[in-house]
């Protein structure tokens, strides 16, 4: 028994009108959330550029002003701090001792330029790469890893940066 004689040729017609009315509107489905996925990144990755940005110019802020507590509030609390030629800090507390020396030493005024940021793949952190100077000392960062955190704020979890003067 053959499909034509046991439906006959309308109702093959109606079945391929009825597939591709099915299929049509699920094609256009997937054509949008294709289109979607890199606008939704975008998004993402500008919302974390964003919150790394507004993390590191409240470090800055907070150095200036002289307040190391509220400088080392920026890291998560088993951050790691390489220091060249100063040496290694780890965790929030070594840091804070750190950020309180150069304080009472007179150290403010920082500024960075150049800075380049690198958002990770996966959207949870960033690298920010700069120059800094500030009143007595100038040098290089070579690697701050921010990592977005639950509230949604960026803390440091690693800090290298080099002293050139």
């Amino acid at each position: 028994m053959s499909l034509k004689t046991t439906y006959g040729a309308p109702a093959i017609l109606t079945a391929a009108a009825l597939c591709a009315a099915l299929f049509v509107p699920l094609s256009s489905v997937q054509a949008e959330e294709k289109a979607a996925a890199p606008a939704a990144r975008a998004i993402a990755e500008y919302e974390l550029s964003k919150a790394v940005a507004a993390a590191s110019r409240e470090w800055r802020e907070a150095f200036n002003r002289g307040d190391a507590a509220a400088a080392a509030a920026m890291y998560e609390e088993d951050a790691v701090m390489v220091a060249a030629p100063f040496g290694t800090f780890t965790g929030r507390a070594e840091i804070q001792a750190f950020w309180e020396g150069l304080v009472q030493g007179g150290y403010d005024d920082i500024i960075y330029r150049n800075t380049q940021t690198v958002v990770a793949g996966d959207l949870t952190s960033a690298v920010v790469s700069a120059d800094w100077a500030m009143n007595n000392a100038h040098g290089v960062i070579t690697h701050e890893l921010w990592v977005l955190q639950p509230d949604g704020t960026a803390r440091l979890r690693e800090d290298h940066f080099e002293v050139a003067q």
